[in-house]
């Protein structure tokens, strides 16, 4: 049972994430889980339970690495269309033969990575995958990114939406979503990080300044970041000159390099465990992720099939 949610001390914008029964199983989603039930109420009692980025849950069991793998960003269900047509293209594409180079020519506006998406490929994996069309956004926009910055981490927008649907359904806990400008409607601020619930004791660290609480850190924004790792990979995902951790297209930026830490590969089933648990340290949420993220691939590949 979901208790009414408490206002946090930071603003009438927030919402605290409600302490509640289903906390005694951290991040669950039930294995039956589909796309189409990306809204269920089922995974927002868990809220900031699961949620503070590395390494806040006390637990940790014995790993096993997957065997069925989310694909990687060039695979089918992880690839990514672009108004260009490739990937690669997104960045860098010297002239064809014959064409006029831009030394002759005016350099046009440079567009952002998320433009480069193609709007028809968001319409219908968003439409098939149940993701908001905002949030697919911001994790296919971090999945070019990191292709740019760190080609052989390969981590795809599969496995972002499925840390995203876990950690706050995509930034649609209590009623708020994810608006135009990529920041959530309503601030979505966990628990306290003071020893209960199954979660670390981590007193406070930035005065209060991003969860509202000056006693205990609480984790925050739509990829549920503790102000201590938001303060080392804080990312500015959609160019605004802010690293806002209750902005998706930051968020999600973040979460990617975080994931591709240590040179890890994601396509390779150790690397994506290890990038998982080191996100939070309990098997049962790496394997709640990997089922959305699979789900999530799957219905991707329904959507371009025969494209």
């Amino acid at each position: 049972m979901t208790l009414p949610p408490t206002p946090t001390t930071g603003g009438d914008t927030q919402q605290e994430t409600p302490r509640s029964e289903a906390a005694r199983a951290p991040g669950r989603v039930p294995a039956s889980w589909k796309p189409a039930l990306a809204a269920s109420a089922a995974v927002l009692a868990t809220l900031g339970v699961t949620g503070a980025v590395a390494g806040t849950v006390v637990h940790v069991v014995g790993s096993a690495a997957p065997d069925v793998m989310p694909p990687g960003p060039r695979d089918q269900g992880g690839h990514v269309d672009t108004v260009t047509g490739s990937e690669e293209g997104v960045f860098a594409a010297g002239p064809s033969e014959g064409e006029t180079t831009a030394d002759s020519r005016p350099s046009p506006e440079p567009r952002s990575v998320a433009e480069e998406i193609s709007p028809v490929w968001l319409d219908r994996v968003s439409e098939y995958t149940g993701v908001p069309r905002r949030a697919l956004q911001a994790y296919a926009a971090a999945q070019l990114t990191l292709m740019e910055e760190q080609p052989s981490c390969q981590v795809s927008w599969p496995t972002l939406a499925g840390i995203g649907l876990v950690e706050s359904v995509h930034g649609t806990y209590a009623g708020g979503e994810i608006g135009p400008d990529g920041r959530t409607t309503v601030e979505i601020i966990g628990i306290p990080l003071n020893g209960e619930n199954n979660t670390a004791v981590i007193r406070d660290t930035d005065g209060g300044e991003l969860d509202g609480d000056t006693v205990w850190d609480r984790a925050v924004g739509p990829m549920q970041f503790i102000p201590t790792t938001w303060a080392r990979w804080g990312a500015d995902g959609d160019g605004d000159g802010v690293a806002d951790p209750h902005d998706i297209d930051d968020t999600a930026l973040a979460a990617a390099r975080y994931l591709c830490a240590e040179r890890r590969v994601l396509t390779e089933s150790g690397g994506w465990w290890e990038a998982i648990l080191s996100y939070n340290q309990s098997e049962e949420y790496g394997g709640d992720v990997l089922d959305a993220a699979n789900s999530y691939a799957d219905a991707a590949s329904r959507a371009t099939e025969g494209d």
